[in-house]
């Protein structure tokens, strides 16, 4: 099982008005909601991490292991989509992903970007859109759950 994520949006809330407090890795800390939300979902369902952010070039999968777990999140993170280097938009990049990925198929997107309302059916059914104000909630969680669930059942 896996979880395709962003952080900004998800992991942080966009609360312009707040400064946003950076930990001694020099990255952002993670909202406490998110952090809670986003261990039920591993802790439920064995779930290893793919990151879908912007900023998943900036770090070393090891570095971004770090980074999770001083934000008490304990994950394996397995990879990160290509760096994205002509611009595309996390559709595309999601598209390009399951494209070279075509036999994983128990998999949640868990981001805050609208674009990927535009995706086809079969994946879109995979996304848990956050707001990008609020970020990862419980009920996101019991909906990324769900999701994985239903997967699980539908290609075991």
């Amino acid at each position: 099982m896996l979880i395709l994520l962003d952080i900004d949006g998800v992991m942080l809330s966009a609360s312009s008005w707040k400064p946003v407090e950076r930990l001694e890795d020099g990255f952002s800390n993670f909202s406490p909601r998110a952090v809670s939300s986003l261990q039920r979902i591993i802790s439920e369902t064995g779930a290893s991490i793919v990151l879908t952010t912007s900023h998943k070039s900036t770090y070393s999968l090891p570095q971004w292991h770090k980074i999770f777990k001083k934000r008490g999140i304990d994950v394996s993170i397995v990879g990160k989509l290509d760096d994205n280097t002509t611009f595309l938009s996390r559709k595309e990049e999601i598209l390009n992903w399951q494209l070279k990925n075509k036999g994983i198929n128990n998999y949640v997107i868990i981001d805050d970007d609208k674009s990927l309302n535009g995706l086809p059916i079969n994946i879109k059914e995979k996304v848990v859109l956050t707001s990008p104000m609020v970020g990862l909630t419980n009920d996101d969680a019991l909906s990324a759950i769900e999701t994985l669930k239903k997967s699980e059942l539908v290609y075991a």
